[in-house]
């Protein structure tokens, strides 16, 4: 949950890419990111993969307007709206991207390839068909900022508690890592986003860091199984309101157009 979820990208880029405020070649190279390409298949009207450029094309031309983000987990299909078919290859990514305005939607595959020391990666979307209907359990911007700082102090609670702490070189790697990238521009969305969404992702991304450290730290003070057993039982409440306020911010500027429309 540390990293950025390549759906989020292709989301966020994407909806500032039909909204008109940046150029496909802007969009697709933040879409990419530190990938090496991306491609799209299963498009109506296409008979193999195409490039991204033209795959937003295609779903512009094929009525979408808009693209949120799914993160679902076993037990919670945060964001999605069915089929189940599509569900289940969500589920199976852990992300999906789901069209608004027309019943599309978008699973990652990702593939890596080349020599020991010159990987490069790939990513395969599958286009398939979507429920039109409201994803599950996303809440509001508020909402999400709301229990995003009650869980920032929960989860330092449960750290401190059961003595995982954030130290030692790991630990301290992700750390910097995390705040070299706050620092670069702090373009955490792309143009069109509210402010609130970036102040809702950014904290939603630090509380995923302090969970992310307490399951890679092994585990800590928690000697006992029945003490390791509350460790986790703890912190998957807070990691869950970290995923749906991730998806709250991706999903923010559709959410704003669509009430904007009634």
């Amino acid at each position: 949950m540390l990293s950025e979820p390549r759906s989020g990208r292709l989301a966020a880029w994407g909806n500032a890419l039909l909204a008109g405020l940046v150029s496909p070649d802007d969009a697709v190279l933040a879409m990419v990111g530190d990938d090496a390409v991306h491609r799209v298949e299963g498009l109506p009207g296409e008979s193999g993969p195409v490039g991204l450029t033209l795959a937003m094309g295609r779903l512009r031309s094929l009525g979408v307007t808009g693209l949120r983000v799914a993160l679902p987990a076993p037990g919670h299909p945060l964001g999605l709206s069915g089929p189940p078919e599509f569900n289940a290859r969500a589920l199976e990514a852990e992300e999906a991207v789901v069209g608004f305005g027309a019943p599309y939607g978008l699973v990652p595959e990702v593939y890596e390839a080349g020599p020991d020391g010159d990987v490069h990666v790939e990513v395969v979307w599958h286009c398939l068909p979507v429920r039109e209907a409201p994803p599950a359990d996303v809440p509001s911007l508020g909402e999400a900022e709301r229990e995003l700082a009650e869980a920032l102090r929960e989860a330092t609670e449960v750290l401190s508690r059961l003595d995982v702490a954030a130290s030692g070189p790991v630990a301290e790697a992700a750390l910097d890592a995390y705040r070299a990238r706050a620092e670069r521009g702090r373009e955490l969305l792309a143009p069109g986003y509210p402010p609130r969404a970036v102040r809702v992702l950014e904290l939603a991304q630090r509380v995923g860091l302090l969970i992310s450290l307490a399951y890679e730290n092994g585990h800590g003070g928690a000697v006992s199984a029945s003490e390791m057993a509350a460790r986790v039982q703890a912190l998957r409440p807070v990691e869950r309101t970290a995923r749906r306020a991730q998806v709250a911010a991706y999903n923010s500027s559709v959410e704003e157009r669509e009430r904007g429309g009634r």
